[in-house]
């Protein structure tokens, strides 16, 4: 069967961009606070719960993945991009990593403690993310815990030509109501627990918002 087209344009831009990627977009460290808050707090309660790794989906060079590590969480990175892969790999030679698509991840059902989904989800097409949430719901274990962040919008799109320091890229980046990405996650199954969503200022060009949302279950005591 063949590659769905939007998987095809994201793998090739991204393999041609990504050398310049790894040094242009920032360390974690250089987050915006609420962006650091939000991460260090998913990492705090997954951790806490102890129900099971991470899976950084979308993972790039390993810059987050790397972090969660950091904030003691037993994490692994997922990019459909094999040259983002080989870089995160050198990077953080202790951690794992390997070529895969959100849409039909090789994990096991119930079997991950949280998923971070970061800047990851805004290639996939809109009608197919519920089977992209649903492929999240399915490998989280009961009581397990999804960080879903990115851009956001009135659902717009936009197709770059050129991106990270002015290679070419054939890929669509979408931006959805907040609302919107909520409302699929619970139709996939999830309590939203959290939704912050920030407005553009200096340092922010869009609209960014980020969900912790749970999986049903009691999951682990803590």
């Amino acid at each position: 069967m063949s590659e769905p087209s939007h998987l095809t344009a994201v793998r090739t831009s991204y393999d041609t961009v990504a050398d310049a990627y790894a040094s242009l977009v920032a360390d974690p460290s250089a987050l915006d606070p609420l962006s650091r808050a939000t991460l260090t707090a998913f990492a705090e309660v997954v951790r806490d719960r102890g129900l099971g790794p991470v899976a950084d989906l979308g993972c790039g060079p390993g810059h987050l993945t790397a972090r969660l590590a950091a904030l003691g969480v037993p994490a692994f990175g997922v990019d459909v991009s094999p040259r983002m892969v080989e870089l995160a790999r050198e990077a953080h030679p202790g951690l794992r990593f390997s070529v895969g698509t959100m849409t039909a991840l090789k994990i096991g059902d119930d079997t991950l403690g949280g998923v971070l989904a970061h800047y990851s989800t805004h290639h996939t097409p809109p009608e197919l993310l519920p089977a992209v949430f649903a492929e999240f719901h399915r490998t989280l274990a009961p009581g397990g815990h999804l960080l879903l962040a990115g851009h956001v919008g009135a659902g717009t799109h936009r197709r770059p030509a050129r991106a990270y320091g002015g290679h070419p890229v054939s890929y669509t980046s979408h931006r959805l109501p907040p609302d919107h990405l909520a409302a699929l996650m619970r139709e996939a199954g999830f309590t939203v627990t959290a939704q912050l969503v920030q407005e553009p200022d200096e340092d922010l060009t869009w609209r960014f918002a980020s969900f912790m949302a749970r999986k049903k279950g009691a999951g682990k005591p803590t």
